[in-house]
């Protein structure tokens, strides 16, 4: 039966039973089945197809979009769209990102043959750098070289040893750091716009520096301890200095002062001795005698403290003429009338004395011409006797 139903269909007839009794399990539930297949396979299909065709971009990356080998740079964050299978998408960190020179950060081991370095007076010494860096083009980074990190630390070491062999030991150790620092970040930042791999230096810092063996680590430690002395010394010198700097021009500008307090003073006295000299040299021209022994008298005041001058008159009368008595206390002093001794009186032939308590001019004496000598019964008021006669 099997056969002439092949027979048949072969010769483009068909059985009178349909072929039922070729298929007897059913040919309908067969179609179905390969239907479904046929559908979950398209819907699989169409869902990779959809996943492979969107991609996003976080906020701090950038992508590549690469169509038919053709590169395009995406640097808007977000959801975007794609052709697969003809266009593929590489994403780049822009993130600043680091890695260090010199030491290893794991183990925070000094690696000698990146870190041992030469200075300009022959020196060795052992430098950590660390290089922040990111990527500034992300279609340079990735077809301009074949490993740009790679490349800016040879370039980064280059520098360094080019820029430590121009400075001193000391320099690098000590106060040349930030200096040194930043002639490194401007070598390397020349040097990465010549290669333009589509990396940036962000910053280059000095971790540490010291020199290579134990014994010179001490003798650089002593240099330092020594240095910070001297900075101690002269700091407090500068502020001794700047104490003692005050207050000698305070003395001296009180000793300026007093001197001319004392000028002015000296010389307002001189104008005044010059004065009363020409006041009494003009009444000198009117009367000289009786300038002259009122000179005599007031010389003799300052040459006996004390001293009375009694003048007798020619009737035998005395009177004290200088100094004059106090009018409140008429018996200070006291002396004797009767006793005195012939004492010559300046006055004239008249004998008599003016009010004042200044003789008159008389013919011929003068207070340098009269004599003084000692009496027997007048006396001043500090025990001493005094007749004046001519």
């Amino acid at each position: 039966m099997k056969g002439e139903s092949f027979r048949n269909r072969r010769n483009g007839f068909e059985t009178v039973d349909g072929g039922a009794a070729g298929n007897p399990a059913g040919g309908p539930k067969k179609k179905n089945g390969g239907k479904i297949a046929g559908i979950v396979i398209a819907v699989i299909a169409i869902l990779f197809l959809a996943s492979n065709s969107a991609y996003e971009i976080k906020e701090k990356e950038q992508a590549v979009l690469i169509t038919l080998g053709r590169a395009q740079a995406v640097t808007e964050p977000g959801l975007h769209f794609k052709i697969p299978f003809i266009q593929q998408v590489k994403k780049v960190n822009t993130t600043i990102q680091g890695f260090t020179i010199g030491y290893n950060p794991d183990t925070n081991e000094s690696d000698n043959d990146e870190s041992l370095m030469i200075t300009s007076d022959f020196n060795f010494i052992d430098v950590d750098f660390f290089v922040e860096y990111r990527y500034s083009d992300p279609v340079k980074v990735l077809y301009a070289s074949e490993d740009p990190l790679e490349i800016l630390r040879n370039i980064s070491q280059s520098c360094i040893r080019a820029v430590i062999s121009n400075y001193s030991v000391d320099d690098v150790l000590t106060t040349g750091k930030n200096e040194i620092q930043a002639a490194i970040r401007e070598l390397i930042l020349t040097r990465l716009e010549q290669q333009d791999i589509g990396v940036q230096l962000v910053n280059i810092t000095i971790q540490d520096s010291e020199p290579p063996t134990v014994e010179v680590m001490e003798a650089f430690k002593a240099v330092e301890t020594a240095k910070q002395g001297k900075e101690t010394a002269l700091n407090n010198a500068n502020k001794y200095r700047n104490e003692q700097i005050p207050m000698a021009q305070a003395e001296a500008d009180r000793i300026i002062k007093e001197a001319e307090a004392q000028k002015t003073e000296r010389i307002n006295e001189a104008l005044a001795q010059v004065a009363r000299f020409n006041a009494m040299y003009a009444e000198y021209i009117k009367n000289p005698t009786v300038t002259k022994q009122r000179m005599f008298y007031e010389a003799m005041e300052d040459i006996l403290p004390g001293l009375k001058v009694i003048i007798e008159s020619s009737n035998g009368s005395t009177q004290t003429f200088y100094p004059l008595e106090s009018f409140t206390n008429p018996s200070g002093s006291s002396f004797d009338n009767g006793n005195s001794a012939g004492e010559s009186s300046p006055s004239g032939g008249t004998g008599s004395s003016s009010a004042g308590g200044s003789p008159s001019a008389g013919n011929d004496s003068s207070a340098v011409g009269s004599n003084a000598s000692a009496g027997n019964g007048s006396s001043s008021a500090d025990g001493s006797s005094l007749t004046a006669g001519y």
